[in-house]
């Protein structure tokens, strides 16, 4: 068995590439709610960040940033044609006809952080207290699950037969614009 500290170190490019992966779901303009096998509409933006990384060897790495509402996402794909992951993510989730989600991931921890769900009624009454945080719970779960489907689905992708074949392929025609 494995200990903690080498299973992290061991498959920390996991996340990365799970973000990386994401990236190009959007880019091509695949069917979210297809793949994460949804009865409603789910579709997923770039947001107003990105963070890639560079290992360029000899323990340096090379790290950009990418921020702005109305950012080109040109040098993220020059980084991705020298060999860099996506590290951070801003995404904009969209579920259902209304509902909006924001958010930054991380693919090291896979934290979620800034999260913004659909705003929710507000209440002065203790009794409506209980109803409001459980619908509050019940959002966030629901941008979590679609989060967890997908990198499940990235999971079963990658260690499929055709990932080197079909898969990776893909990306990589992606990246260099195949």
């Amino acid at each position: 068995m494995l200990d903690i500290a080498t299973a992290y170190n061991k498959y920390i490019f996991l996340g990365n590439e799970f973000l990386t992966w994401i990236w190009f779901l959007i880019e091509k303009e695949k069917d979210i709610a297809a793949i994460i096998e949804s009865k409603e509409p789910v579709s997923l933006e770039i947001g107003n960040s990105l963070v890639l990384e560079n290992n360029l060897g000899d323990k340096s790495k090379e790290k950009i940033t990418i921020k702005g509402d109305k950012a080109g996402l040109e040098e993220g794909t020059t980084a991705l044609k020298k060999g860099a992951f996506v590290t951070e993510l801003n995404l904009l989730c969209k579920m259902g006809e209304e509902e909006e989600y924001k958010f930054t991931i991380k693919g090291e921890s896979f934290n979620i952080t800034g999260l913004k769900t659909p705003s929710t009624q507000t209440t002065k009454s203790e009794d409506e207290l209980e109803g409001i945080i459980l619908e509050k719970a019940y959002l966030l779960l629901k941008v979590t699950g679609v989060i967890d489907t997908l990198f499940l689905k990235y999971i079963e992708n990658r260690i499929s037969d055709d990932w080197k074949t079909k898969g990776l392929q893909e990306i990589n025609n992606w990246i260099h614009g195949s």
